[in-house]
């Protein structure tokens, strides 16, 4: 038995692992897209490093699409498997695909308007919106909590693992030689006292952990409350400065924890009478999506949800669909509230208002998620005094702030609270993934310092044998 490690291998994006066993059966553990890789991006995301068609089984951790958004090209490079996940993760997933394909379809027609007027070769989408309609059929959905056998050689467990609706630790038993071999595939793991879901679940004990480390050497600031970091944002921006706040944020987990905290400052009547929009479908799709699964919500969200039936709209805020109405907030001279997708600003309306608004000093970027350093949100938070978009220069004029207590992935703390179910010494081998490799080093040594005594952090494409019980 052997583990390939063909993405969020000494980074935090393109989530991809194949587990080898018996000897030619191949599953695949995500099969993620890489984002915010600059030039990089484009040719990561087009060879896999394996033939899709020797692939026997994807499962999926959860819908984000550093960890689904290569599904429509496994499909359509021949994998004709089933594809296991949660049952939020199928609802997530068929949106957030199918935005993504246009997505690639929309960068193609622009690159290829640039490459026609120096003569260049066109180029053609990774995929389109039917390749992506392709996937849905083989979507099957696994309750948590609950061993499923896929075969005679694969008994698969979901565990909740807190980082997005439907987000799960892929917990393995596997036969080869008569042998079992327990493995646990993390994800991406989640906070304890998260604003909107359930903290993780404990998990089966393990021979073998595959781990994220997005957060292996740092602890969420929790001094002052999220929602009075945000509050204190839309005074000084809105208030204060007569500004527009821009909000880059993912569509699916984030969008919704901010809606949730503005909500309940308008439950607190602290809400400042400023207009606010959510500036992007998909968001609006997701927001739909999740409130039709309470069953992920942690206690405190419930509680809410017996007063107050939609915990996510409030007095002043507008969902806007059509393009038009997202232009017009461009014209829009009076303080607003603008949350808008991509998160890391790399795509999507919310480059369009940073475009718009970066030039003065009376509006705000507030960074609320983790951006890869390479993408325009990762330059932002880095401090940038200038920046490009769409191709044009753009001094950074306006204000750029962060709130790092919201993010999904849990730090540390959360991670090591998440591993403290496990007997270290029956952990045969940790690996480390999604992380940046100087962070994974540190965080494999405070592994270390735990009792894990076997801590690898694989490199791109590289293959690990697992060994004999």
């Amino acid at each position: 038995m052997k583990i390939t490690f063909h993405g969020a291998a000494r980074t935090v994006t393109g989530s991809k692992h194949i587990v080898h066993i018996n000897p030619d059966k191949r599953i695949l553990l995500d099969c993620g897209m890489f984002q915010g890789m600059g030039k990089d991006t484009l040719r990561l995301n087009s060879e896999f490093g394996f033939d899709p068609e020797e692939i026997d089984y994807v499962i999926i951790s959860h819908a984000h699409i550093d960890h689904i958004g290569l599904l429509p090209k496994l499909v359509k490079e021949g994998y004709k498997g089933k594809i296991y996940c949660t049952p939020p993760t199928a609802d997530l997933a068929k949106i957030l695909l199918l935005d993504s394909a246009r997505i690639q379809e929309g960068d193609a027609q622009y690159i290829n308007r640039q490459r026609e007027k120096s003569g260049r070769d066109f180029i053609k989408p990774l995929y389109t919106e039917d390749d992506a309609k392709e996937v849905f059929p083989l979507f099957e959905t696994v309750n948590y909590n609950k061993p499923f056998r896929i075969d005679d050689d694969i008994e698969l467990m979901y565990t909740d693992c807190g980082h997005l609706l439907g987000s799960a630790a892929v917990n393995l038993k596997l036969r080869e030689h008569d042998k079992e071999i327990r493995l646990t595939f993390s994800g991406d793991i989640g906070r304890y006292g998260d604003i909107l879901l359930r903290s993780p679940d404990v998990f089966p004990q393990a021979d073998y952990i595959i781990m994220e480390s997005t957060y292996g050497d740092r602890l969420h600031d929790m001094v002052v409350p999220a929602a009075d970091l945000l509050l204190s944002h839309i005074e000084r921006t809105c208030i204060e400065k007569r500004g527009k706040l821009i909000i880059p944020a993912f569509s699916v987990g984030r969008t919704q924890e901010i809606l949730y905290l503005l909500n309940r400052l308008e439950l607190e009547r602290r809400l400042p009478a400023v207009p606010y929009f959510v500036d992007s479908p998909l968001s609006i799709d997701a927001t739909q999506i999740i409130k039709h699964h309470p069953e992920c919500f942690n206690n405190n969200v419930l509680q809410v949800l017996k007063k107050d039936e939609d915990v996510f709209a409030f007095r002043g805020l507008e969902y806007l669909r059509d393009v038009e109405d997202s232009i017009r907030l461009n014209d829009m001279r009076e303080p607003c509230v603008i949350i808008s997708a991509s998160g890391m600003a790399e795509a999507g309306r919310v480059k369009h208002h940073i475009a718009h608004n970066i030039n003065s000093a009376n509006n705000t970027i507030l960074i609320v998620g983790y951006c890869e350093p390479e993408s325009l949100g990762g330059r932002l938070r880095a401090g940038a005094e200038s920046v490009t978009i769409f191709g044009v220069h753009y001094a950074v004029k306006a204000e750029v702030k962060i709130i790092n207590s919201l993010s999904a992935h849990g730090d540390y703390e959360d991670m090591s609270q998440w591993l403290a179910c496990q007997d270290a010494k029956q952990v045969r081998k940790l690996f480390l993934v999604h992380g940046e490799y100087d962070v994974q080093n540190n965080f494999r040594d405070r592994l270390i310092r735990k009792g894990f005594t076997d801590v690898e952090i694989p490199y791109q494409h590289q293959t690990i044998g697992l060994g004999e019980l």
